[in-house]
């Protein structure tokens, strides 16, 4: 083959034109603590820190590599991956006389080594893992077990070392037959998928040949079922680091929907996730249990231990609480003999949805993506209402049937409830199949853009679609077609030099040779051309872009094959080829739906109007060529092309978005050189603004509302003179000014870390535990509001999104919408059905087919998921995998869910509505006066980061009579609000309304602030500042124990309450023997008519700690209204205990299962940090942080390159 030059000049460096620079890459743990570090790398000057750390931290040979001195080292230099990489591809195509000259050896190596070093293109991951370590260094390693064909003698050998023969694909296809233990059996496919996850591949296979549960085993019995098979293959996917470095194991599962067991495998993940939660929930309750009864042992009044239950009634109940709670009575017991023997305690397991935790470890089905295989069969039965049969894998007969609508149902609900199953249209795939008469295509790789025969591999290699555009706007479309080119024979070549785990995939890789070309930023470049992703402009590009690769790549394919020979299985599949070759050319023609050959349905054709002519006649082009050099030469390849997710390759090539997909978030957060983060609005921003000529001034203030202006000074409310005021220094203030240029909210840069707590303690004069506590905001412990705070914020950190910006138009709004909201006020997304259409503008160019994930927000409906299904078969895509927010319960509900704003927002004259909605009781009597002097105490919390000072008066008995509340500054109208609010509550409290009566009416009042509190021992959370109140003064005067927490869910601000719990307008006022609980008053200090209580009488059915509401909500009392249910239940008499050894539940403390875990809320806290920041909420198992962002159905970590996908 001849190669031109493009990028490089003869006799002269490729490096000639590149600037390198000397760098530092290292990376932490939350904590701090360093994981990694490596000083004095060499790379390019232009490369992100990103990138750096990428490539130093994945991709550079740690071992291996001999000094002079014989000594070990790392890779230190990109020059030297540059060289490895492109010296490996150059020597054995060399060698194998796939150039027709040295001198185009020597060109085909200089332009690649530019287009690495320039980010224009990168291989797969495995190719930087494996490729070139035994040409560059002469590093061997123990075989592995794989094998190749040797292209000499094109026989089938075993490989002698591990890297002579690298593995440098991606992509695998294994099969699977319905056998235990033998070759190609199922135990042997989980030993030849370790193979592949070792060295950084992902594989899929199609289970659909294992027999189902209630098949017969020819030894007599039924066999175990697909799913046992299923779970074990899981667990020993989840054992292996990809790439012996940072990845997890990458794996797809695939299912024929005519297998018996297929309606347990769609609903395998929801059951799964369903068992998460019923762990986590247990464990805490279980936990929290035990902890009570073993407190509950020892008596209250000597602190002996007592497991009579008889004598111990205290005991008794907290066992009745237990058996309700379903906490097993072995443990009960268990905890009982442990007591008896003078135990205190025991350590119980506390479980969490962190997808690395214990929780997720110990269920099966988190390794994989899974996938159902439609055929165009089921939606003709659908469409008709009739039922869809699963046919036995033993003898082929009907097993038996089930309505097709109620079998599509399942998957929508399934995929709606946990984003799997993904769906697969067989039909359509294997319409396209190049070699249909060596088999069918049954399964794909993990992101399902590889799809081919059963045991064959394909690497991929991506291109960097930004790099062809200049500044002016134009792409270059020849340059362009030159590294299609180029790339596809370096793909080509790696099939040559590779080898296989399995001697099948080896044989059907030197017979097939299929590729896997594609490219990456798309949706960046479409922004720096002001072109919305979601217009028909996109999609014409999408599909021209598309035409001109997949068409360039087949050109060369047969240009090879004139010189080296068409791919063995060429000839036996010459006519199918042929054809699909023609339905490619058709489309790019936007041929009429007769043109196309052996196609159930259209494909959507170009528009080549929409684009400009260059771009439009190059798509054409291709085809023509590709076409007439096919039919002469035949084709060296049976598949050419992919779209990957390119999720580490995109973050070494330094793209904005990866592979087909849009952005995800418009306001990024870089890593430093040097350390820290910075953060930047998407690069393709201010270009996409001068292009829709916007002024320069114009741009930067666009720019900072969505960034914010990064420092205090002119800031509203928070700015360097008020914070003078209340003691900071300039020394502080710079120290405060260095933090802003890297956080997202800036009460991340005033904290003890930057300011120290010298000056904290001495100069603020806050309190060392104040400090100390994780919860710690100092912005509100100096006086500031949130709605100053959130006021500054907005300034200083801006609000990451352009919705709102000055002098941004509305009608240029699309040109940059994400997949998902921007930022808190942020309300734009694409909406699901354009990232269908984008799919179905490229894949009609494309061999294999598209790793993409369809995002949809929370708020989507199985309906919705219905639709795109239905729309993406019927706009011929070959797969979709849909992604809803918060479908996965390791993800936390977007932060705009989370907050409070979102439900109703209650403000202090809303309380007071409620107030006078709830209490509304007759009570007209004499006021009773306090005493001079009277007891009380005070409380000092912190409720929401808001601290709050509560103080007592009390009668002369020690019941309530008035209350003091007091927060913020003075003046402050919120301050000035709730000492109105103490004074009427008592007044109401001295002229004889009840406590009690204030505790129900207020309790579980939701507005902001709220949240968790702090410097309280008995109430960790609270829904608002009232709640928090009126839950303090019941535990001290009322002996409300049960209140002493609450439920997360009571957080929220959308939580929905039952009608029946709102207090009703008229209570009966009379007497009732054997009711009420430790009242607020005496029965001599009411000085009422018509109100009389009783003493130490066994309760009035509030739920309360002795035991006497039955925690349902129904009170065994007249006038009761339980914990969380109806009122005003008829009376039942309490019954006798039928077992004093094992008694019947009679109530619960309610509220009681609730648990604060730090380390829990902590990962909340940066969960919806990261969420604000556009990142997907997950935390990456490698280096802790929550930088991770969906990459096709997959994700990725921006901080240490960490993927769970296969590429």
């Amino acid at each position: 083959m001849k190669i031109p030059r493009v990028f490089t000049l003869e006799n002269e460096s490729p490096y000639a034109s590149i600037e390198f620079t000397e760098r530092v890459s290292e990376i932490k743990n939350p904590d701090g603590s360093v994981v990694f570090r490596l000083d004095n790398i060499q790379v390019p000057k232009s490369w992100s820190q990103v990138a750096v750390d990428i490539l130093a931290q994945k991709y550079f040979r740690k071992a291996g590599i001999k000094r002079n001195n014989g000594d070990s080292e790392s890779e230190i230099d990109s020059r030297q991956v540059f060289h490895r990489l492109a010296g490996c591809w150059r020597h054995w195509g060399e060698e194998h006389c796939y150039f027709d000259s040295p001198a185009d050896a020597q060109t085909f190596y200089d332009e690649l080594c530019y287009m690495l070093a320039s980010q224009i293109a990168a291989p797969n991951s495995p190719q930087w893992f494996n490729t070139g370590l035994h040409f560059a260094y002469g590093i061997t390693g123990v075989s592995q077990g794989h094998y190749y064909v040797d292209p000499a003698t094109h026989m089938l050998t075993q490989a002698k070392n591990a890297y002579e023969h690298p593995q440098p694909h991606a992509c695998f296809i294994q099969s699977v037959s319905d056998d235990l233990v033998n070759d190609g059996g199922i135990m042997d496919l989980w030993v030849r998928e370790a193979r592949l996850f070792k060295y950084g591949s992902g594989t899929g296979s199609n289970f659909s040949h294992i027999r189902g549960s209630k098949e017969p085993l020819s030894g007599g019995g039924n066999s175990s079922g697909l799913m046992s098979f299923l779970r074990i293959g899981d667990r020993a996917a989840g054992a292996i680091k990809s790439g012996g470095t940072t990845r997890r194991a990458a794996k797809m599962v695939c299912l024929d929907l005519d297998h018996p067991d297929i309606e347990e495998f769609i609903a395998w993940k929801v059951v799964e996730e369903q068992k998460v939660a019923a762990m986590v929930t247990g464990s805490r309750i279980i936990r929290e249990q035990l902890k009570t009864i073993f407190a509950a042992t020892r008596m209250e009044d000597n602190g002996t231990v007592n497991t009579n239950l008889e004598k111990n009634g205290r005991l008794k109940d907290a066992l009745r609480t237990a058996r309700r709670l379903a906490v097993p009575m072995q443990y009960v017991k268990k905890i009982l003999e442990l007591a008896d023997q003078g135990i205190g305690e025991i350590d119980f397991v506390n479980l969490d949805t962190n997808w690395e935790g214990e929780a997720y470890i110990t269920v099966s089905g988190q390794n994989s993506n899974n996938s159902v295989r439609i055929p165009n069969s089921f939606f003709e039965k659908l469409k008709d209402g009739r039922d869809w049969e699963l046919v036995r894998r033993t003898d082929g007969k009907t097993a038996s049937s089930i309505p097709a609508t109620e079998l599509f149902e399942k998957i929508c609900n399934a995929a709606w409830a946990c984003a799997d199953p993904g769906v697969q249209f067989d039909t359509t795939i294997n319409e396209w199949h190049t070699c249909p008469a060596d088999g069918r295509i049954n399964a794909s790789n993990p992101c399902s853009e590889y799809m081919f025969l059963d045991d064959t591999a394909c690497n991929l290699a991506s291109i960097n679609l930004v790099k062809f555009l200049s500044d002016e706007g134009a792409f270059d479309v020849d340059s362009y077609r030159h590294a299609c080119r180029l790339w596809t024979v370096v793909l080509e070549i790696s099939v040559l030099m590779a080898a296989y785990p399995s001697k099948s995939i080896a044989q059907k890789s030197y017979e097939y040779r299929t590729l896997g070309l594609g490219y990456a930023n798309l949706g960046t470049l479409l922004m720096r051309m002001s072109i919305p992703y979601d217009s028909p402009e996109g999609y014409a590009w999408c599909g021209a872009l598309t035409s001109v690769m997949c068409g360039q790549s087949y050109a060369t394919s047969a240009e090879m094959a004139k010189k080296l020979g068409p791919f063995p299985g060429y000839y036996r599949n010459r006519d199918h080829m042929l054809r699909v070759i023609r339905n490619h050319r058709t489309a790019a023609y936007n041929g009429d739906a007769s043109d196309y050959a052996g196609l159930t349905i259209r494909p959507k054709g170009l528009n080549r109007k929409l684009v400009p002519s260059t771009i439009s006649k190059a798509a054409v082009e291709v085809w023509d060529e590709a076409l007439a050099l096919g039919e002469t030469n035949g084709f060296r390849n049976a598949q050419v092309t992919v779209i990957a997710p390119t999720g580490t390759i995109g973050l070494v090539m330094d793209c904005d978005t990866t592979g087909i997909e849009p952005d995800f978030a418009l306001v990024k957060f870089k890593k430093l050189a040097g350390g820290g983060y910075f953060k930047i609005i998407n690069h393709s921003v201010p270009v996409a603004l001068e292009r829709l000529g916007y002024s320069l001034n114009e741009i930067q203030d666009i720019i900072a509302y969505a960034t914010g202006h990064k420092t205090l000074k002119a800031a509203p409310f928070i700015n360097h003179e008020s914070l003078k005021s209340k003691g900071f220094t300039e020394t502080e203030l710079e120290k405060i000014e260095k933090e802003l240029e890297g956080v997202f909210d800036i009460t991340f840069a005033f904290n003890r870390h930057v300011l120290g707590d010298d000056f904290l303690r001495d100069t603020l004069g806050l309190a060392k535990e104040t400090v100390a506590d994780w919860g710690f905001n100092l912005l509100r412990e100096i006086g500031f509001t949130k709605e100053q705070i959130d006021a500054s914020n907005e300034f200083v950190c801006g609000a990451m999104t352009l919705e709102g910006a000055p002098f941004l138009r509305e009608d240029h709004l699309p040109v940059f919408d994400c997949a998902n909201r921007c930022g808190k006020k942020g309300q734009r997304f694409i909406r699901y059905e354009a990232h269908i259409t984008m799919m179905a503008a490229a894949q009609p160019f494309i061999s294999g087919a598209i790793s993409k994930t369809i995002n949809m927000p929370s708020e989507a409906s199985i309906e919705d998921v219905r639709r795109a299904f239905m729309m993406s078969w019927e706009t011929m895509n070959k797969a979709i995998a849909i992604y809803r927010d918060g479908s996965k319960l390791s993800q936390p509900l977007n932060s705009s869910l989370l907050d409070d704003e979102d439900g109703e927002t209650y403000t202090v004259d809303k309380a007071a509505q409620k107030m006078a909605e709830s209490v509304i009781y007759r009570y007209i009597a004499r006021r009773r006066k306090l005493p001079n002097r009277r007891g009380g105490y005070t409380q000092k919390s912190v409720v929401g980061g808001h601290k709050l000072y509560l103080r007592t008066g009390e009668y002369a008995d020690g019941t309530l009579g008035e209350i003091f509340l007091d927060m913020h500054r003075e003046g402050a109208a919120f301050r000035s609000l709730m000492n109105a609010f103490a004074i009427a509550i008592s007044l109401g409290l001295q002229h004889g309304v009840p406590l009690e009566e204030f505790v129900e009416a207020f309790l579980f009042s939701r507005f902001e602030p709220n949240g968790f509190v702090q410097g309280n021992k008995s109430i960790k959370r609270a829904t608002s500042i009232i709640d928090y109140i009126f839950r303090e003064l019941a535990i001290t005067y009322l002996d409300r124990t049960d209140l002493a927490h609450v439920t997360e869910d009571d957080l929220r601000g959308d939580t929905l309450g039952d009608p029946t719990e709102e207090s009703i307008e008229y209570l009966a006022e009379e007497r009732v023997e054997g009711a009420g609980h430790k009242a607020s008053r005496t029965e001599a200090d009411i000085h009422t008519t018509h109100l009389s209580i009783s003493k130490n009488a066994p309760g009035n059915g509030n739920g309360n700690g002795n035991g006497h509401g039955n925690g349902n909500g129904h009170s065994e009392y007249p006038g009761g209204n339980g914990h969380g249910q109806s009122m005003g239940k008829p009376a039942t008499a309490s019954q006798p205990d039928s077992s004093p050894e094992m008694p019947e539940l009679i109530a619960a403390p309610a509220g009681s299962a609730a648990i604060f875990d730090e380390g829990a809320y902590r990962r909340i806290v940066e969960r919806r940090s990261a969420k604000l920041k556009g990142y997907e909420g997950d935390m990456c198992g490698e280096c802790g942080s929550f930088t991770m962002v969906r990459n096709g159905t997959c994700l990725k970590c921006v901080t240490c390159g960490s993927t769970s996908g296969c590429s």
